[in-house]
């Protein structure tokens, strides 16, 4: 016995349009699954479930560290006559008979700067003299001069290594032996001391007296 199935006929337009809905949902609902799975909502660094980190700024660590460059000393130049305080020195300012006067001088750079002057012997001259009456010239029969290139700091007074010796005797180019030469008056007598260094004079003479 067979049974008869009730003949389908064609559905009404209203079933139609809520099944295309329906289908149309589910779609929608798959893309917000596949689209929440793939952006993971409040992880904005990749990381599940992270909270957003701000970079960190590499600008102190990655950039090269600058260093600032020591000034480079400056060259020392020569001198100005102008910034040269040359002091005469004598040991005493009295001398007993018999007694020689010993001689020396002192170098200051009055400047701001240091500089370089030939300090040697063969740039230092002493000249003792009485009135108008000079006396006694190292220049005059000096052996071994040497040049001597000094640095004066601003400032630093610089003395001469030895003193030099005066015999008492009245000096001359031609008379270098001191048995020969004339002796300087004493008794009290007067003198003056005077000294250049590389051309550069005492600004104030010494004085000193012989007995």
């Amino acid at each position: 016995m067979s049974t008869l199935k009730k003949p389908v006929g064609r559905q009404s337009s209203s079933v139609y349009w809520r099944r295309r809905l329906m289908v149309g949902f589910g779609l929608l609902a798959v893309l917000v699954i596949v689209f929440l799975i793939i952006v993971k909502p409040g992880s904005s660094s990749g990381e599940p479930g992270g909270a957003a980190k701000p970079a960190a700024s590499s600008a102190a660590t990655d950039a090269p560290s600058k260093q600032v460059a020591a000034p480079k000393p400056a060259v020392d130049g020569a001198c100005d006559a102008a910034n040269v305080q040359v002091e005469a020195i004598t040991d005493a300012v009295k001398y007993e008979p018999g007694q020689l006067p010993k001689l020396s001088l002192s170098i200051t750079n009055t400047g701001s700067t240091a500089c370089v002057i030939n300090a040697g012997t063969s740039k230092q001259v002493f000249t003792v003299t009485s009135g108008k009456d000079v006396y006694w010239t190292s220049s005059d029969c000096q052996t071994d001069p040497a040049d001597a290139q000094v640095t004066l700091k601003p400032g630093v007074p610089i003395s001469s290594a030895e003193p030099v010796a005066w015999d008492r005797t009245r000096s001359a180019k031609d008379t270098c032996d001191a048995a020969t030469r004339d002796a300087a008056p004493a008794g009290g007598a007067s003198y003056f001391l005077t000294v250049t260094v590389d051309g550069i004079a005492s600004s104030t003479p010494k004085q000193f007296m012989l007995y």
